[in-house]
């Protein structure tokens, strides 16, 4: 029983506060001075105004933004393909080397054995022409290096002189 008055009690609390709160509301709605109609209307359209406004700046923005994003994409376009010509560049730079290293050890081989054929006191025609155009192949590499070192210069040049002019 005293449970049922415990919650009568609070129960009869709390309507007298709603009831107090409803009071004071009303007292406070009689005090304040009507809002008229058109400074409603004025406030919401110019509330809309400046909505239409963020949204223009806000599209603005986006495209600005779109743009940006175009432009970086491009870019990283242009940078991956010099980064795959440059590639290209060093791996045909690394072909012509490892023939220049191949045709040298020819050469160094055919030298030994002229060497040796020397002082046996053998003269061997074929060493010597085998000498020589290992000699000419490694001149026509040391060419190819020499022009693939020409073309990467040239080649990180010719934006540098497009920016000049």
């Amino acid at each position: 029983m005293s449970d049922i008055s415990l919650l009568e009690g609070r129960i009869t609390a709390a309507l007298d506060r709603i009831r107090r709160g409803v009071e004071w509301m009303d007292e406070l709605a009689a005090a304040a001075p009507p809002i008229p109609l058109d400074s409603a209307q004025t406030e919401v359209t110019s509330l809309r105004v400046r909505l239409d406004e963020e949204r223009t700046v806000n599209a603005q923005l986006e495209e600005r933004v779109r743009a940006l994003k175009d432009r970086q994409d491009g870019r990283v376009a242009q940078l991956e393909a010099e980064v795959a010509e440059s590639r290209a560049r060093i791996a045909a730079a690394d072909a012509d080397v490892q023939g220049l290293r191949q045709t040298n050890a020819d050469l160094r081989d055919v030298a030994a054995q002229l060497r040796e054929a020397l002082a046996q006191g053998v003269t061997e025609p074929q060493l010597i022409n085998r000498a020589m155009l290992a000699e000419l192949e490694a001149l026509r590499t040391a060419r190819a290096i020499d022009l693939a070192e020409v073309n990467a210069v040239l080649a990180e040049l010719r934006p540098l002189l497009g920016e000049v002019h």
